[in-house]
């Protein structure tokens, strides 16, 4: 029986990629180096600190990693404070409330660094939810790793086999079955290019699934 449910963050409770591809694309500009769509593509999943790892080798940057993340940070900061048409993703929030109201444990783990992760949670007031928030900045690798999805695991009060995560990337279905959990791919229209053929359900509405449905799954 499931008695603890992982998120993923962007793309599965808010989309913030609008915002972060403004915020990279803005920096990129400043940097002059272009970045494809295949190559952005690659990133999703990743935090901001393997994404320029690789910018810096890929364009053999002179920048530190610490300088380019708080310059990309303070972008994304500016965008997100001036946007007001963010949303939550369709039916999550009632899924969450359902969830909570029935016991289950809610953790998010997230590639995102902690301030943007506060700053949703803030904002469309999630903390009361959710027990544990686990961030990508902590960790060296990033998804596909598995480490941030151990971790989370850890952080359950139930063994891992009683836990799911929810999923809308390819980085990140391919770490969660690297932990060793059973993973729910949701094809969220704001994730372009992901592969989520590996994931054990594939959802493509938060209608699809509920407290009753999910204690049952596994």
């Amino acid at each position: 029986m499931i008695k603890t449910v992982i998120f993923d963050m962007d793309g599965v409770i808010v989309d913030t990629e609008p915002v972060h591809h403004y915020a990279y694309q803005q920096h990129f500009v400043e940097l002059n180096v272009s970045v494809s769509d295949d190559v952005y593509a690659t990133f999703t999943g990743n935090s901001t600190r393997n994404v320029f790892q690789k910018v810096k080798e890929l364009f053999q940057l002179e920048h530190e990693v610490e300088e380019l993340i708080l310059r990309k940070r303070h972008l994304f900061n500016e965008a997100f404070d001036s946007k007001p048409d963010l949303y939550l993703i369709d039916g999550v929030e009632d899924l969450i409330k359902d969830l909570f109201a029935n016991g289950i444990q809610l953790i998010v783990a997230s590639s995102a660094s902690k301030s943007t992760i506060n700053r949703v949670f803030t904002r469309f007031n999630l903390h009361q939810y959710f027990s544990h928030i686990v961030s990508g900045e902590d960790f060296p690798k990033s998804k596909p790793h598995p480490a941030i999805f151990e971790h989370a695991a850890s952080l359950s009060i139930h063994p891992k086999e009683n836990c799911i995560i929810i999923e809308d990337s390819t980085n990140g279905i391919i770490a969660a079955k690297g932990a060793g959990i059973y993973c729910i791919g949701y094809n969220s229209e704001n994730s372009k290019n992901q592969d989520l053929s590996i994931a054990d359900l594939i959802i493509n509405d938060f209608n699809e699934i509920n407290a009753e449905k999910v204690r049952g799954l596994v």
